[in-house]
């Protein structure tokens, strides 16, 4: 699989991958993917962590996974998230990396395929709370690359972190560019 993924990723979209995930010492991180602006993501995102060698989940509304859909989402790594209002999403989600001996999420902080101003930051407290590194991963269909940061510990100081992660992004456009995020000077 991971012949053919390449094939496809490199020699068919003629995409590049800068960057690697470090298998070995990162078992359990959040994964922040920007700007995620199309359902072409999904694709790019299964064909880096084929790529890359390793398990990468992401959640999707518990809604999707009805069968058959729910098979094969749950196969390629999603996990069913129940977002009925009023419960702690941040620490049900936190709690699965310590029930866990491995676990990559994947999340998309702008929390909409739609053009945002800022992103939703339970990823943030998600990661403080499970004590994970957090791993930026470009989208970037504007220079067809994906760019894969080193892990980094959120600080204690949001703002100070979220300006460095928006600088990561800066420039990076998405399948539908009028949607991505664009970063402030």
């Amino acid at each position: 699989m991971k012949a053919i993924s390449s094939f496809i990723y490199h020699k068919i979209l003629g995409w590049k991958l800068i960057g690697d995930f470090s298998a070995e010492t990162v078992k359990k991180c959040v994964v922040v993917v920007v700007p995620h602006t199309s359902w072409h993501d999904f694709y790019i995102g299964l064909l880096i962590r084929q790529l890359a060698g390793i398990k990468i989940s992401f959640l999707g509304k518990k809604e999707l996974f009805k069968w058959p859909m729910g098979w094969y989402l749950t196969k390629v790594g999603g996990i069913a998230l129940d977002r009925t209002p009023g419960q702690n999403k941040v620490e049900a989600i936190a709690e699965l990396f310590k029930k866990r001996d491995e676990l990559r999420l994947t999340i998309a902080p702008e929390g909409t395929r739609k053009k945002v101003s800022e992103w939703k930051t339970g990823f943030y407290h998600i990661a403080q709370k499970a004590a994970v590194p957090i791993i930026m991963v470009t989208f970037d269909f504007g220079k067809k690359q994906n760019v894969i940061s080193k892990p980094f510990y959120p600080t204690n100081d949001i703002n100070k972190d979220l300006k460095l992660m928006y600088s990561f992004f800066k420039g990076v456009k998405g399948k539908v560019a009028k949607y991505s995020f664009d970063v402030d000077d």
